[in-house]
């Protein structure tokens, strides 16, 4: 009795007929082959709904130049938590008719720590190789990725809102599954946790590829990488079409790499401009 009113809360939170408007193929068990799971799911996105629509208080623009089916949205990464993953994602899950699932492509180190993987798998984040990535495009899916990775997410305060280094992998991967790339431009990760330093021996030590030192950590404990409040603007960008070989040079993935770069830079600018304030 207590199971069943818990669904019909989380059901009346998410929307009943969620699972049959997903862009997803489960099992009778609720599952796909990737380890998404509906009931875990409609949990998460009931809790990150919370945070979307009260705390961060997320605006979306442009939303509507995601195309249907097989696509790629490249995103800057910031703010030391990978908050900014999980609102593109609730954004993409609450925002279009029909809503979808986006693969968030998460760093290696990310499973390993207790329980992260199984709940990442549990609510359709998977490890970014380029056969994983490759799998959930060729079924239609669409995935989600961060190419600067832990330099872009860990980037200390000086270098706030400049893009870092892109791997080449999500270019290649785009050109031989012939998807579109969508630009995603997220403003307000750079303020939420902001880090001054960032101490590279501890880190090491940890096994982590950054620890951050905030205004709050470590001196407040855990306390300390509490996300501020700050108010989120994601603009999604029109779709750019990329062709050529995936197994070209080295130096000829990466004008077409400098090219994505360059319109995601002027869309972050361009957002920088319009924002009024950090917490409006």
């Amino acid at each position: 009795m207590i199971r069943e009113r818990f669904d019909a809360f989380v059901d009346k939170q998410v929307g009943n007929d969620l699972e049959k408007r997903l862009d997803v193929e489960l099992n009778e068990y609720g599952f796909d082959p990737w380890g998404f799971h509906i009931g875990t799911a409609k949990i998460a996105l009931m809790i990150t709904k919370f945070f979307y629509k009260h705390y961060f208080r997320v605006c979306t623009f442009g939303i509507n130049n995601v195309p249907p089916g097989k696509v790629m949205l490249v995103a800057n990464h910031s703010g030391q938590i990978p908050i900014d993953g999980m609102l593109i994602g609730t954004a993409m899950a609450l925002e279009p008719d029909p809503p979808r699932v986006v693969r968030s492509m998460v760093e290696y180190w990310a499973p390993t720590l207790p329980f992260v993987g199984t709940f990442f798998s549990r609510v359709g984040q998977t490890i970014g190789t380029p056969d994983n990535c490759l799998r959930i495009l060729r079924k239609n899916y669409g995935i989600l990725v961060f190419p600067e990775g832990a330099a872009g997410c860990g980037a200390v305060w000086s270098k706030r809102y400049k893009l870092q280094k892109f791997g080449t992998g999500f270019m290649r991967i785009a050109l031989e599954a012939k998807v579109p790339i969508v630009p995603v431009a997220v403003i307000g990760g750079e303020e939420m946790v902001p880090s001054l330093w960032n101490a590279r021996k501890v880190a090491r030590y940890l096994g982590f590829p950054y620890v951050p030192i905030t205004p709050t950590f470590p001196l407040a404990g855990p306390l300390g990488v509490i996300p501020y409040p700050t108010k989120f603007r994601l603009h999604f960008g029109p779709p750019i079409y990329m062709d050529g070989d995936p197994n070209d040079e080295d130096d000829v993935i990466a004008e077409k790499i400098d090219f994505v770069k360059k319109v995601l830079q002027d869309m972050i600018d361009d957002g920088l401009q319009r924002r009024t304030h950090v917490f409006w």
